[in-house]
């Protein structure tokens, strides 16, 4: 195999580990919607915010699980958002991500 036949495979794999390794690494929004109910309660039905809760919908991705982390390590406080937190696993949070990202 030629030098630039095999930089070439190593380039193209590497592009598609990259590639995939996004598809794995998001949330689903259907299992989102599922989740999703708790949040209702205090930001809405569709998570449009509600009195002092803000909007959560159309919120980008990285946005709403960095919030989710900081309320879970305590970096970001309100005992309510805490407890949801830490009882939500990094996929459960990737899930609602997706979800209302997409509202």
């Amino acid at each position: 195999m030629s030098a630039q036949k095999f930089l070439y495979t190593i380039i193209t794999s590497i592009f598609l580990i990259t590639a995939s390794g996004g598809v794995f690494a998001g949330g689903d929004k259907a299992a989102g919607a599922q989740k999703a109910a708790s949040c209702s309660s205090c930001h809405g039905a569709n998570g449009e915010g509600a009195g002092d809760n803000p909007k959560i919908a159309g919120m980008d991705q990285g946005a709403f699980v960095k919030a989710m982390n900081d309320y879970k390590s305590g970096a970001r406080k309100h005992m309510m958002m805490e407890m949801f937190a830490k009882k939500y696993s990094d996929q459960d949070n990737a899930d609602l991500a997706a979800y209302f990202a997409s509202k």
